[in-house]
């Protein structure tokens, strides 16, 4: 009897003694915003799922910051990509006072959401918005760990020119920022190779119907179309291109077409074959960690992969790196450590430029074989 007291007392104890380890553990959250609904949603809930999966990998870790145990929170919030939408949200989470951001996806919402979170003193991480305006305002609170529109343009445009001797390309793009901003390193750096610009047509990104657009390229006799903007408008552009014998036509593409999601809403269509896109970073096959992680992430979110996951991972796991540094979640005190950041990631070792860009981002071609996207490099 009196052993079982004793052990009743002991479990007791250890009770207290873990509420008050918890009551003592300091929450600190961490925003992250994408298009949570909407024809980008799939973008989303891949990206917040990185962002997630790294919160929890983080609370395995009994980090202690400033003398405190510190427990990590997500505040997810759906910005449906759009520019409006998306500063309102970067403006509640200022409000909120969290810590740091991941985010946002498009570069639409991520550039007017920079100034915000720079008045406002939070950082912010970025790994999939890619026009290179985002860093030109120079703010010490926008980083980005993915290669920009420079490279995914004009590495396309090598491409198209160098490997497959192409010579007539139509541009399409859907207005957007991102979508903007790629098409036009692509014709920029186009044009230097000796590739003729034979069509320049533009759409939206909530068009479903492009039979006239690809019916006037088609009577300019294009070897090849590029089309800056997201999977939801391409997958349905392959279809129709089908539909007007457009099959033998090549189709480029940057980061916001190259997905799995692309492959269902092409629905088998001949077109998917002529595919090469474009997305920063290296495949996950030559990612440091790349593999391993897909294997957890896949077993925690199956079906739900996209492209973006293993930034916005790395992208948390670097805004408390340099909380640890720091010995501070303050965004005022930890925001300068940052700039100093070395961390060895899933997707590569990160380091920035002084304006916030990625060192040294590499980035990958890809097409799509029997179904399947499959990297080129």
């Amino acid at each position: 009897m009196q052993l079982k007291l004793k052990l009743s007392v002991a479990v007791a104890l250890a009770a207290v003694a873990s509420m008050a380890s918890a009551q003592d553990a300091q929450t600190v959250t961490i925003g992250h915003v994408a298009p949570m609904s909407g024809s980008q949603a799939h973008y989303g809930k891949d990206n917040a799922n990185g962002t997630r999966m790294a919160i929890d990998d983080l609370n395995t870790q009994n980090i202690v910051i400033g003398g405190k145990k510190i427990k990590f929170a997500i505040a997810a919030e759906d910005d449906a990509a759009d520019p409006k939408q998306g500063t309102a949200v970067a403006q509640k989470l200022c409000d909120a006072k969290v810590a740091g951001v991941v985010g946002h996806l498009n570069s639409g919402t991520t550039i007017p959401a920079s100034k915000i979170y720079n008045d406002c003193g939070i950082p912010h991480i970025t790994g999939a918005a890619t026009n290179p305006n985002l860093t030109k305002p120079g703010y010490n609170t926008t980083f980005r760990i993915i290669a920009n529109d420079n490279a995914l343009g004009a590495g396309l445009a090598f491409y198209a020119a160098d490997a497959m001797k192409l010579k007539r390309i139509a541009v399409i793009d859907d207005r957007t920022a991102y979508g903007q901003g790629v098409a036009e390193v692509f014709k920029r750096t186009a044009l230097t190779k000796g590739i003729q610009i034979v069509d320049d047509q533009y759409t939206t990104d909530k068009a479903t119907d492009f039979m006239a657009i690809l019916t006037a390229i088609k009577s300019k006799n294009p070897d090849g179309i590029f089309y800056g903007g997201m999977d939801a408008q391409a997958g349905t552009m392959l279809r129709q291109m089908d539909q007007l014998g457009m099959s033998n036509v090549k189709f480029f593409g940057g980061d916001g077409i190259c997905t799995t999601e692309i492959i269902k809403i092409a629905s088998g269509a001949k077109s998917l074959d002529g595919v090469v896109c474009a997305e920063g970073g290296s495949s996950l096959g030559k990612m440091p960690g790349g593999l391993a992680w897909k294997a957890r992430y896949d077993a925690k979110y199956p079906g739900d992969f996209q492209i973006y996951s293993p930034y916005t991972y790395d992208a948390t796991f670097v805004l408390v790196d340099a909380m640890k540094r720091a010995n501070s979640t303050d965004p005022k005190v930890y925001t300068a450590k940052l700039k100093e950041t070395n961390f060895k990631g899933v997707t590569t070792t990160i380091s920035f430029e002084p304006n916030g860009e990625l060192k040294n981002p590499s980035m990958t071609l890809s097409v799509y074989k029997d179904g399947k996207k499959v990297a080129l490099n």
